[in-house]
C-alpha cells in the first residue's frame, strides 16, 4: 500500500495468477485422461489490463488540501470535482451522501469520487461521474457549450490528465477529440458525457512499461493499489489464447484483436447466427483458424485539429479491420503509455 512499486505485481497478484495456471492445467489433464483434448477447443480471455493506482499531482488544488484519509500531498477521492468546483468559484456536493455540501476548509472530499457542482445540487451545472483511470463530465444545462470552453481550460492545465474527448456539438475545442473519434456517440437513450477526461499514465519498475504500468485514478482506493478504465495500452491490452482442433499451432496473431471478438469467434466454429443489434459487435477471428485468412488491416493516428495552448493535442492510436475498429492508446504523447513523445510533428512509437 502506498508503493508504486511493486505495485500490482506483489506477491498477492502473483499467487492469483499461478492459481488461475493451475486451474487451467486441472482443466487439460482432465480432458486429456476423458480422451477429449484432440476435439476439444481451450479459449482463455482476460476482460482487459491493469495498472497500479498513483495519487501524485504538482498541479491538482485538491492535493494541496490536507485530509484525515488521504496521506499528504496526495489526491484525494473525488479530485477532478474539487479542481474544477473550485476553478468554477462554485459549491460542490456529494452525490453519494445525500447531496452533502463538501466543505472545503474542513478538508472535506465526496465520499465515492462522484460530484455535483452548482448552486443547487437538484439542478447541478456539472455532474462528474467517477470511473477510474477515466472521468465523465456532464453539463445538463443549455450553456454547456460555453461551460465545456472552460472546464477544458482547466483541464488543460492538470498534470494528471492525458487526453480529452468532448461532445461534437460543441465544435472544435483546442487540444481534444470529439467523443464520436472514440465511438461514444450513438443512439444510446442514457445521457452522453459531454467530456471523457483520461488520467495519465507512465511506467515504474521494469523494463515493459505494459507490466509495470502506474495510472492516476479517481477512486476512493488508495496509492499502490490497482485499476483500470484508462486509456493507456497496458490498460486496452489483453492476455487471450487458443488451443484445439480449430486453431492454427504455434500462430502468434498478429492482428489487432479483443475480448469481444471472442464471442463472435466461437459463434463462427459453432456455426451459429448471432443477429446483429448496433455495429459494435467484433469480428470472428478467422486469421487464428486453420486455413483461416488473414483480413486487411489499417492503423490511423488521430490528432486534435487544433493544438491547445502550450502545444497539447489528444492523439488517438486506432487499428481497423474491415468495419471493426480497435482502439490501442490515446492521450497527450508522453503522459500515456503506448503513445511516446512527438518529435519533429511526428509521433515516435515504442511497442
Amino acid at each position: 500500500m502506498g508503493q508504486l512499486v511493486p505495485g500490482i505485481n506483489g506477491p498477492t497478484s502473483q499467487a492469483a495468477i499461478k492459481n488461475a495456471d493451475n486451474n487451467l492445467a486441472a482443466i487439460l489433464d482432465a480432458l486429456k485422461a476423458l480422451g477429449l483434448d484432440s476435439t476439444t477447443d481451450i479459449i482463455v480471455s482476460s476482460d482487459h489490463g491493469f495498472s497500479t493506482i498513483s495519487k501524485d499531482s504538482q498541479t491538482s488544488l485538491a492535493a494541496k488540501s490536507n485530509y484525515k484519509d488521504v496521506p499528504a500531498g496526495q489526491l484525494p477521492p473525488g479530485f477532478l470535482a474539487i479542481d474544477i468546483a473550485k476553478a468554477l468559484n462554485l459549491p460542490l456536493f456529494d452525490p453519494d451522501a445525500k447531496a452533502a455540501l463538501i466543505d472545503f476548509s474542513a478538508g472535506q472530499h465526496t465520499s465515492k469520487a462522484n460530484g455535483l457542482i452548482g448552486n443547487d445540487p437538484a439542478s447541478p451545472d456539472v455532474v462528474v461521474a467517477a470511473n477510474g483511470g477515466t472521468d465523465l463530465v456532464y453539463l445538463p444545462k443549455s450553456n454547456g457549450k460555453e461551460l465545456a470552453g472552460k472546464i477544458v481550460d482547466i483541464l488543460l492545465g492538470q498534470d494528471y490528465v492525458s487526453g480529452l474527448f468532448v461532445e461534437d456539438s460543441f465544435g472544435n475545442i483546442p487540444g481534444t477529440l470529439p467523443l464520436s473519434a472514440i465511438n461514444l456517440k450513438g443512439s444510446s437513450i442514457t445521457p452522453v458525457p459531454a467530456i471523457v477526461i483520461n488520467f495519465r499514465s507512465f511506467a515504474a519498475g521494469c523494463a515493459n512499461p505494459l507490466m509495470c504500468a502506474v495510472n492516476v485514478v479517481d477512486h476512493t482506493l488508495q496509492q499502490g493499489q490497482g485499476m483500470h478504465g484508462s486509456f493507456s495500452r497496458a490498460d486496452t491490452k489483453n492476455f487471450m489464447a487458443a488451443i484445439g482442433p480449430d486453431f492454427r499451432s504455434h500462430y502468434v496473431d498478429q492482428m489487432p484483436a479483443s475480448n469481444a471478438d471472442v464471442g463472435m469467434m466461437i459463434a463462427h466454429i459453432l456455426g451459429l447466427q448471432m443477429p446483429k443489434k448496433g455495429s459494435l459487435v467484433g469480428r470472428a477471428l478467422t486469421e487464428s483458424l486453420r486455413n483461416g485468412g488473414a483480413p486487411q488491416q489499417v492503423r490511423k493516428i488521430r490528432r486534435s485539429s487544433t493544438p491547445a495552448a502550450g502545444g497539447l493535442q489528444t492523439v488517438l492510436d486506432i487499428q481497423i479491420v474491415g468495419d471493426t475498429l480497435y482502439f490501442d492508446a490515446a492521450g497527450f504523447p508522453g503522459r500515456s503509455v503506448g503513445l511516446e513523445p512527438v518529435v519533429a510533428g511526428q509521433l515516435i512509437k515504442n511497442r
